[in-house]
């Protein structure tokens, strides 16, 4: 796609310096997200979006605020995002998760992390059983490829990929459906804890080798230790979130 427009009523606002801040709401929601809504809408299905970088200066909002509503916008089935290739418009289903800005409103990051805890060690448990070899093949590029990230950007991107792709080799729709409700719900609550001054995660980081754990307990069709190694991830990823030190 050469260029990137949103509708007109948008644009005019932008030439005139009336951008709506990025902290306006309307309904629970950022009122920019509806003009992306409205962008969408007039695109054709398999369209592809600007760059991250592009799109959040368009909108004027920053790239974290961005990626949350990017997250929205793939759990109501208007966008699809495919790592390595980019972010693409997709045909809105039928049914849409209409109430997930109300839910992110009403669920705090412990209650996003305990839910993860009920449902993620049991999809990685069921992908040990049911992964196809593509399946376990693509696992096992994302965790080698997150460990070459820079930044944290690059990680979050490719750390939400890799959850997706466990979800989606449990063999369950329903399950897969959910997860993404919740997964969007975690990108837009959760917070992070890091120290001043790194742009991105050390070599050492903890979820390196955990991922490695999960993957290879799925290739190994260890269905008990992949629901292990899961379960492991997530209390370690809630203990660096909630720590002092």
């Amino acid at each position: 796609m050469s260029s990137f427009k949103l509708h007109d009523s948008f644009e005019y606002a932008a030439s005139d310096n009336q951008i709506i801040s990025a902290n306006a709401v309307q309904n629970g929601q950022p009122i920019w997200l509806e003009d992306l809504r409205h962008w969408l809408d007039r695109h054709e299905t398999g369209s592809r979006l600007p760059p991250e970088r592009r799109l959040a200066e368009t909108l004027h909002v920053t790239r974290p605020a961005l990626r949350k509503a990017l997250a929205l916008l793939e759990v109501e089935g208007r966008i699809i995002r495919q790592v390595g290739r980019g972010t693409f418009v997709a045909t809105p289903p039928s049914t849409s998760y209409a109430g997930l800005s109300a839910l992110t409103a009403r669920t705090g990051p412990h209650d996003a992390m305990m839910a993860r805890l009920a449902l993620e060690p049991e999809l990685a448990k069921l992908a040990a059983l049911h992964a196809t070899p593509l399946h376990i093949s693509r696992l096992q590029s994302l965790a080698s490829d997150i460990r070459l990230v820079s930044t944290w950007d690059e990680y979050e991107a490719l750390d939400h990929a890799l959850h997706d792709l466990i979800a989606e080799s449990a063999g369950n729709v329903l399950l897969h459906e959910l997860h993404k409700i919740m997964n969007a719900v975690r990108q837009v609550v959760v917070w992070r804890q890091l120290s001043p001054g790194i742009a991105g995660p050390p070599p050492d980081y903890h979820s390196f080798d955990e991922h490695d754990a999960i993957v290879a307990a799925i290739a190994a069709r260890n269905r008990t230790a992949a629901k292990t190694a899961m379960r492991a991830h997530l209390n370690a990823t809630l203990h660096a979130m909630t720590s002092d030190e």
